[in-house]
């Protein structure tokens, strides 16, 4: 991957990858290098002829294009910086690396590619998925060849499906990728160090154990079609598939293999959370017939072998939707992000942000925000993209003045829209296009408008955090953004190519491969970003090492939707929501909308602890029938699941993406949690309005013209109103009081219920809470002259 360039020589990647061995460094003892928090690693600040050379900044006036000294001080306390108490990684053995220190745009003596492989660590460690290990010799070599393989088999698929059908291409392609994960991830079962005789280095080489799962895993996958009898089972796929609801000892054996091994190596990439949760499924599936008959999320019970025929030889257990889309869309997505990244798109992204701003008096924040989008368009992983662009755009945060905490906040929320922001959404935007028959790009469509106004949500934060706080302008010495364009803006043509073949009725498989080829093409446009051969390697290993986590999750989702399936759950869980609303109103519409507070809540406590891919399958199963029952429809209760799911990144307690932004900037974690709640707060209203209301479809691009324009403009002004009253200043008048930021908070959830009354009703408090913020200034202006005339 090619590092980005930042103002004072670090370098970040745009997403993080577990790259083959002879892209990275290890560090001695064992793992990858590790930067502390708040430390973003350096790299010699030179020009590569080609791109401009890193952007410089400087703190000053409007009318000054040299550094003030009399200006504010931002290590100062009250004087609109971090306070003196805090570590702040602008000062030497604070955190980080001083930009205008006497060391600033000196080479690093580590050298790029150790501080690559630190910021790609650091990114790592937030991410839905743990760090994998850094492979060498012959077992990197071998995984190499798997990888290219696996990359093989998905982009042959694309042109040439193999004639048994999808299910027999998903078991081969997990029988490709899970053993994989046993090699590139290690088990880390560590006892606590007062249990432990000795301390022993993490080994960074597959163990024993490692390579016996590798054996079992390829041998479990491919079961079902080896043309063999085994036993009393096997025979070939066509026998395989003879035998569902009555499989053989062989076939339940194997079964529960591969289940107990899913569920290993979904604990080795996510945690042990997920596959906590689909043992309390499974239970649920072998014991639900104990309970009382009267209860209703009793079933009848399954016995073991149903559990596990309905999981190993049916269409919604392992290689049920998840696992389709992971195999036939996120593979090759995360190829084409990887090729992109290694051409220097990303670099050319936060560039091309800086220069846009670079003369603003909010150049800071907008560079942040302008950055988190573009490089959420190839990217799709919030934690990353915030790490990705903080490592970058801290530093001229800094230098405005912006507090640590309140820069993470913005660092963050920025970075989560990467999973909202076309045409390269999260993964869960593909299981929404197959679980509903649509194509991806109505999923583009319909992720659009909300997306738009995500992002204006957190520019009129930054303007108004900007103007309450006296944040200084910051000067970006990068150029125009017109010669910027000209030189490299061709790096936008692959992404604009997915959309065009998309429209011209081509499916997103095949769209993403040409859109694949022709970045590959395009980068030969600049010598320091060609793909050679070898280089083009790397990329599509990257890509599909970045896809071993999300197939894991992806297949143990199926033990949940298949459990699901079998005990109707679904159905069983939706009325006790609904049923849970109706006892306290009996109003339709009042019934609808606590519905959708109910599962607000519900998702948003279920994605702190799961990833967002498995979030949304788990919430689709158990929450979209309440909202369907209701009258919702399909792509309001599929997107309302979506949002909140992805949104789970940014909620306290957890927020990895505000973890991940506190670790760059060196803020602490809770007041940063909370900046990047009041940044992201229109994201968690605005969903609820594709629900409540027919006229919300507007917002998916559902509907005629009127309704769209009218669902987006009246949700802008909620967005708008939200803003101004969660960061207590209007701008052009000044600060807001305590009564109209009360009164602007009503008047923005008002404005959600997209029907004339409400809306009415809402602008009219809008209103009244301008002109109260008015009126109070104007007061303000008046008071000091007339009292000190008079006692003179």
């Amino acid at each position: 991957m090619s590092p980005i360039s930042s103002p004072d020589g670090s370098s970040s990647p745009t997403r993080p990858a577990n790259l083959p061995a002879d892209k990275s460094a290890a560090r001695p003892g064992g793992g990858p290098p590790r930067p502390r928090p708040g430390t973003v690693p350096a790299e010699p600040a030179e020009s590569d002829g080609t791109h401009p050379p890193h952007p410089t900044t400087a703190a000053t006036r409007p009318d000054q294009t040299e550094p003030d000294p009399s200006g504010p001080d931002p290590s100062k306390p009250g004087q609109g910086g971090p306070d003196q108490t805090e570590p702040d990684p602008g000062k030497p053995g604070q955190g980080g690396p001083d930009p205008g220190g006497p060391d600033a745009g000196k080479p690093d003596q580590a050298g790029p590619d150790v501080a690559e492989q630190a910021t790609r660590d650091l990114a790592a460690q937030f991410e839905d998925e743990k760090p994998g290990r850094v492979l060498s010799g012959p077992t990197g070599l071998l995984l190499t060849i798997a990888a290219l393989a696996v990359g093989a088999l998905a982009l042959w698929q694309v042109f040439q499906p193999l004639s048994q059908g999808s299910k027999y291409y998903l078991i081969i392609f997990l029988a490709g990728v899970l053993p994989l994960v046993f090699l590139a991830y290690p088990a880390d079962l560590r006892l606590p160090a007062r249990l432990r005789i000795r301390r022993r280095p993490a080994s960074t080489r597959p163990t024993v154990t490692d390579w016996v799962l590798v054996a079992l895993a390829v041998a479990a996958c491919l079961y079902p079609i080896v043309p063999i009898r085994i036993g009393d089972g096997g025979g070939g796929y066509n026998a395989f598939l003879d035998r569902q609801g009555l499989l053989s000892p062989t076939d339940l054996v194997l079964g529960t293999v591969l289940l107990l091994l899913l569920l290993e190596a979904c604990r080795r990439t996510t945690g042990w959370i997920l596959p906590a949760i689909c043992l309390v499924f499974l239970g649920y599936g072998y014991y639900g017939g104990l309970l009382p008959q009267s209860w209703p999320v009793a079933h009848a019970g399954l016995d073991f072998s149903q559990l596990v025929d309905a999981f190993y030889n049916s269409d919604s257990g392992f290689y049920g939707t998840p696992l389709d889309v992971a195999a036939s869309y996120i593979v090759l997505f995360t190829i084409y992000g990887a090729v992109l990244d290694l051409s220097g798109a990303g670099r050319f992204f936060v560039d091309l942000s800086a220069a846009a701003f670079r003369r603003s008096r909010t150049a800071a924040g907008r560079t942040a925000v302008a950055s988190g989008f573009l490089l959420g368009t190839v990217s799709g992983s919030g934690a990353a993209t915030t790490v990705s662009i903080g490592a970058v755009t801290w530093p001229l945060l800094r230098r405005a003045g912006y507090p640590p905490e309140r820069a993470g906040g913005m660092l963050a929320a920025a970075g989560v829209g990467a999973i909202l922001s076309p045409p390269t959404l999260g993964a869960a935007a593909f299981i929404i296009a197959e679980y509903l028959g649509v194509s991806y790009l109505q999923v583009l469509g319909w992720a659009t408008v909300p997306t738009v106004l995500y992002y204006l949500g957190i520019l009129l934060a930054v303007e108004i955090d900007a103007r309450r706080s006296g944040v200084r302008p910051v000067v970006v010495d990068v150029g125009s953004p017109w010669r910027l364009l000209g030189r490299f803006g061709y790096h936008f043509a692959s992404l604009i190519a997915i959309i065009v073949f998309l429209a011209m009725g081509m499916s997103a498989t095949r769209a993403v491969v040409f859109a694949t080829v022709l970045a590959v093409a395009l980068s030969f446009l600049d010598r320091t970003h060609r793909l050679t051969p070898p280089r083009l390697v790397t990329a599509l290993v990257t890509g599909v090492r970045g896809v071993l986590g999300v197939t894991a999750v992806c297949a143990a989702a199926g033990i949940i939707t298949a459990t699901t399936t079998k005990t109707g759950l679904g159905p069983q869980a939706a009325a006790l929501l609904i049923g849970g609303a109706k006892a306290a109103t009996s109003d339709p519409t009042l019934v609808l909308v606590l519905t959708a507070l109910l599962a607000a809540v519900a998702l948003s406590l279920l994605g702190l602890a799961v990833p967002v891919t498995a979030s949304f399958v788990i919430g689709w199963v158990i929450v979209g029938p309440a909202l369907l029952d209701l009258g919702v429809s399909a792509p309001a209760a599929a997107m309302f699941v979506f949002y909140f799911a992805v949104l789970s990144e940014v909620s306290p307690p957890t927020a990895l993406a505000a973890v991940a932004a506190a670790a760059v900037t060196g803020g602490r974690l809770v007041p940063t949690m909370w900046q990047t709640l009041r940044y992201a707060l229109p994201a968690y209203l605005t969903p609820i309005a594709f629900v409540i209301t027919p006229a919300g479809l507007g917002l998916l691009g559902i509907g005629g013209v009127g309704r769209i324009a009218f669902a987006a403009v009246v949700t802008a002004l909620s967005v708008a109103v939200l803003a101004v009253a969660a960061g207590g200043w209007l701008p052009g008048v000044g600060p807001v009081g305590a009564p109209e930021r009360l009164l602007g908070i009503l008047a923005g959830v008002t404005l959600l219920w997209l029907e004339p009354v409400p809306v009415t009703v809402g602008a009219a408090l809008a209103a009244v809470a301008a002109a109260g913020v008015f009126i109070r200034h104007r007061s303000a202006d008046r008071q000091p002259s007339d009292p000190v005339e008079e006692k003179l």
